[in-house]
């Protein structure tokens, strides 16, 4: 079983920056694809970037040139740097951990952005 803890949210005006943090524990395989996802009230939850166990990372145009995902192998963990935040990026964030054949979702942590 693997348990994944994310940290790192809060209140932010726009145009300011947060750093989303996933903690995984439990049985990790080496090779794993992280990756996050965010959800806002009433809507879908949607993609916002992802990073292989090898450092390949892709992200929703959203958040392109504005949003950085990393990981930390040792640390079994990812982060999410969000900068130049918008009022749109307003969402519960979760971490997502892929390891063949299950996938992991922690439970969450809300971002939003508001002047």
């Amino acid at each position: 079983q693997v348990q994944l803890v994310e940290s790192g949210g809060g209140l932010v005006q726009p145009g300011g920056s947060l750093r989303l943090s996933c903690a995984a524990s439990g049985s990790i395989s080496r090779i794993t694809t992280m990756a996050w996802y965010r959800q806002a009230p009433g809507k879908q939850r949607d993609f916002v970037a992802v990073i292989t166990s090898g450092g390949t990372t892709g992200y929703a145009d959203s958040v392109k040139g504005r949003f950085t995902i990393s990981r930390d192998n040792a640390k079994n963990t990812v982060y999410l740097q969000m900068n130049s935040l918008k009022p749109e990026d307003t969402a519960v964030y979760y971490c997502k951990l892929n390891q063949v054949p299950s996938s992991y979702w922690g439970q969450g942590t809300q971002v939003t952005v508001s002047s």
